[in-house]
């Protein structure tokens, strides 16, 4: 039976003692919420069901968001942009307890920060605040009585993937309004092969070989390493940019490609709108499948880990698919 003692004004110490279970005790204002916790906890007891809120209740969740990304973002891909999203979660929750955070609550940053950001920017957010409690509770044992609040909420629908093609036309007006012989090449290789510009930006020489051929990738966003093949028109590009034997192929950081491209996309220059450099990736996966080559081997050059999501990256011209049915 749990003991209830009044041990000042508004100061109801509750105390429960059970074989099998630790110790609970817990102090509250009003001898009614002193009851009514006790009989829940006496409860979950009996049946069994029982999990200690001791530490859930005295950790923020501003504390669990701060170890994670001290601990565990570095050791991750997308460490950078996750930083970012950790900033507007502890906004949002920094200051709530773990064992007060509820579905309802992330259910209303959901349904709020969809009027500021896309629908893809929300799920991401979501996504990174159900790894860091899951990481919580399974390798730092702290216990969510209620489960992961996260796991109770309906994430946005995604958008529908760019659809951007990219014609020989453009390219060829990217590359001649271009002065820089790197961002040329890098060009030329994300549509050849599909990579990211991530992949492109940590390419390294002696992971490239022009007999083979093809590019070998460590590191990868997935974390799964793979070889990518090198065409005839990539192999060229390499060697005419100057092939060496070892360190980075390109000097550009990843986000300064992204800059390099839109800058040979200006009015003034190449004149192309509505582009970006990631739709590069785009044009190459549904290349690829024009080619004729199956899903398992267009995975296996793109590193797409999922059907659902190559299937996004596709997008096959209506005349192409014409010429194949006669």
């Amino acid at each position: 039976m749990p003991t209830i003692r009044e041990k000042g004004p508004k100061q109801f110490h509750v105390q429960i003692r059970k074989r099998g279970y630790p110790t609970q005790t817990r102090t509250f204002e009003s001898l009614k919420a002193a009851e009514e916790w006790a009989t829940v906890i006496e409860s979950e007891m009996i049946r069994g069901v029982f999990v200690s809120r001791t530490e859930a209740e005295s950790t923020l969740v501003k504390d669990v968001l701060q170890r994670y990304a001290t601990e565990v973002l570095p050791t991750k891909r997308g460490e950078q942009s996750d930083k970012s999203r950790i900033k507007t979660l502890l906004e949002a929750f920094g200051d709530y307890r773990l064992a007060g955070l509820t579905s309802t609550q992330v259910a209303k940053f959901r349904d709020l920060r969809l009027k500021v950001v896309g629908p893809q920017s929300v799920i991401h957010e979501i996504s990174l605040l159900n790894r860091v409690l899951k990481t919580a509770t399974m390798d730092w044992g702290i216990a969510l009585p209620g489960g992961l609040p996260t796991a109770q909420v309906r994430k946005p629908a995604k958008p529908r993937g760019r659809d951007r093609r990219i014609s020989e036309e453009e390219m060829a007006k990217i590359l001649k309004a271009t002065e820089s012989a790197e961002l040329r090449t890098i060009v030329t290789l994300a549509v050849e092969t599909g990579m990211r510009r991530s992949e492109l930006a940590s390419l390294q020489w002696e992971n490239v070989d022009l007999q083979r051929p093809a590019a070998r990738l460590p590191k990868t966003k997935t974390d799964v390493p793979r070889d990518v093949p090198l065409s005839k028109r990539a192999i060229a590009a390499l060697k005419a940019f100057g092939t060496k034997g070892e360190g980075r192929v390109f000097s550009l950081q990843a986000e300064s490609m992204s800059q390099a491209f839109e800058r040979a996309c200006e009015p003034h220059r190449a004149n192309i709108s509505g582009l970006r450099f990631h739709d590069l990736r785009h044009e190459a996966t549904s290349r690829l499948f024009e080619k004729g080559l199956n899903v398992m081997e267009v995975a296996t050059i793109t590193g797409h880990k999922t059907l659902d999501m190559l299937k996004r990256y596709t997008h096959l011209r209506a005349e192409d698919l014409a010429k194949k049915i006669g």
